[in-house]
């Protein structure tokens, strides 16, 4: 029989702590094996256990659990979930977390209707196995990738997920402008800052699911504005998709593809958990296969689970070129090596090769 995967649950909240342990302790393969009520009571229960992912507060007494995180990953390192509540001004924090060594950020779990306390149930269990599976991450260094040089693009004026995307194409004009549609999950927020520091101002345009919290995306999407030369924003509904514009999904909400005549545009919607997810990089896949067709690229990267095989394979059916990071590269290789064995990849490259592959295909002659 396989062994549980062992957590320990740190947070200065008793009913934060005992609503974590129910949900874990429901589910039959993980179990809590300890708890604690600030990093310090943590240190010292971690003399005598091992734990094979632990859940991190991020604001505590005594220590804040950034400063916990970063010596858990000098002394010890351990997957750490970084666990916070929707307040905005903690979002930074859980963004440095991630630069430091945290594999995934949650929402703290809470009392709501059957149906929230499922979809948490999924989410924060999904995350446990999620990190155990991706093991320590090492301090991220900055990647040391030349910038891509400028293409010469040319330029010419394409729940289920079925009900998600239902609607009329209608398309009125033809087009040939790309558009990128990337998916990500665990080990996506630096994968995603190094292929987007990497590409130049005129790049095409790009929409992008990384499996977040809410509140927590708009943080990332200023975070990356500042790094790169491409425009970076969370998505809002009917933003058009333009060239050198990024739109990160807004978290717990799906984002699709749209076309109305010439025009990209992307729509923000709520619905049930796709894949596993909300927001679904399958939602966003299959949308794109939909309206870009054979206009589109994808790009599936480092995360757990199969969200956006379907999706991609879709994606390829319609004409896309579709690009899978390699297992080298990915801090967990579950979503591309879905899409890969789905049929629905053309190339499996190091996350370094991605910006200059995908500049390449997007050339429109």
């Amino acid at each position: 029989m396989k062994e549980k995967i062992k957590v320990l649950v740190v947070d200065d909240s008793a009913v934060v702590r005992q609503t974590m342990s129910e949900i874990l302790n429901s589910t039959p393969d993980i179990e809590v094996v300890a708890v604690a009520r600030d990093p310090l009571v943590a240190a010292d229960k971690l003399k005598t256990i091992k734990p094979d992912v632990i859940t991190l507060d991020i604001e505590m007494p005594r220590m804040d659990g950034l400063t916990f995180l970063q010596q858990i990953m000098n002394t010890n390192p351990i997957p750490v979930i970084m666990c916070s509540s929707q307040a905005e001004e903690h979002s930074q924090n859980a963004l440095a977390a991630l630069e430091n060594g945290a594999v995934d950020i949650i929402r703290k779990p809470k009392l709501g209707t059957k149906q929230f306390i499922e979809e948490s149930k999924i989410i924060i269990s999904d995350a446990v196995r999620s990190a155990a599976a991706a093991g320590p991450v090492k301090h991220p260094a900055k990647a040391a990738q030349a910038k891509a040089a400028p293409s010469k693009l040319r330029v010419a004026p394409k729940l289920s997920a079925d009900v998600i995307l239902s609607g009329n194409a209608g398309h009125v004009f033809e087009t040939t402008e790309k558009v990128v549609a990337v998916g990500a999950s665990t080990g996506g927020t630096e994968a995603l800052r190094a292929f987007l520091e990497a590409l130049p101002g005129n790049s095409p345009g790009i929409v992008i699911v990384q499996h977040m919290p809410e509140k927590f995306t708009a943080s990332f999407a200023e975070r990356l504005n500042s790094l790169c030369e491409v425009k970076v924003k969370e998505a809002a509904n009917n933003d058009s998709v333009l060239r050198g514009h990024v739109l990160i999904a807004p978290g717990n909400k799906h984002m699709l593809l749209k076309r109305s005549g010439a025009r990209y545009y992307v729509e923000v919607k709520d619905g049930p958990l796709v894949s596993r997810h909300r927001p679904s990089v399958d939602v966003l896949f299959r949308s794109t296969a939909r309206y870009a067709g054979k206009n589109a690229i994808g790009i599936i990267m480092t995360g757990m689970g199969d969200d956006g095989a379907v999706g991609m394979l879709e994606m390829k059916q319609a004409g896309a070129y579709n690009i899978a990071q390699d297992e080298a590269s990915c801090v967990v290789f579950g979503m591309p090596n879905e899409a890969i064995k789905k049929g629905g990849v053309d190339s499996v490259i190091p996350l370094k090769e991605i910006p200059a592959v995908m500049l390449k295909e997007s050339v429109s002659y």
